[in-house]
C-alpha cells in the first residue's frame, strides 16, 4: 500500500495547472517508465521514504512517460530541465527549482530541501 496519494499528470492542461499551483505549493513530479528495472526500483523507495508529515506542503505528481511521453516533452519544453527516467522535478513558481535522475532520487534530498515549509 502507498503511503503517497500520487495526482497523475495525463494532460497538457492538467500540466498547466501544476505549474500554476506550484506559486502556492511545492509540486514534485516522479517521471517513471514502466520497462525500467531501475525506475521501478527508485520509485519504490522514494515511496517507503516518504515521511506524510514532512512532506504536507508538497503535491506528489506521477508521470507514466511510456503513455504520456508528450507531457515529459512538453516538461522538457517549459522547464529547460532535460528528459530523463527515472526522474523527480520540484517545481516552485512555475520553475523547476530542484531535479535528480536515476541514482540521485534520494527523498532525505528532498526533505531537507522542501518538506515542511510554509
Amino acid at each position: 500500500m502507498t503511503k503517497i496519494n500520487w495526482e497523475h499528470l495525463e494532460n497538457e492542461d492538467q500540466l498547466q495547472h501544476v505549474l500554476e499551483k506550484s506559486s502556492e505549493k511545492t509540486q514534485l513530479i516522479f517521471k517513471y517508465s514502466s520497462t525500467c528495472s531501475l525506475s521501478s526500483m527508485m520509485f519504490n523507495r522514494f515511496e517507503n521514504d516518504w515521511q506524510p508529515l514532512t512532506t504536507e506542503n508538497i503535491n506528489p505528481v506521477f508521470l507514466d512517460i511510456l503513455s504520456y511521453r508528450n507531457i515529459s516533452n512538453k516538461i522538457e519544453n517549459i522547464l529547460k530541465v532535460r528528459h530523463e527516467s527515472p526522474q523527480i522535478l520540484v517545481i516552485q513558481d512555475g520553475k523547476c527549482v530542484y531535479d535528480s535522475s536515476h541514482m540521485g532520487i534520494v527523498f532525505d534530498k528532498i526533505e531537507s530541501l522542501f518538506g515542511n515549509k510554509n
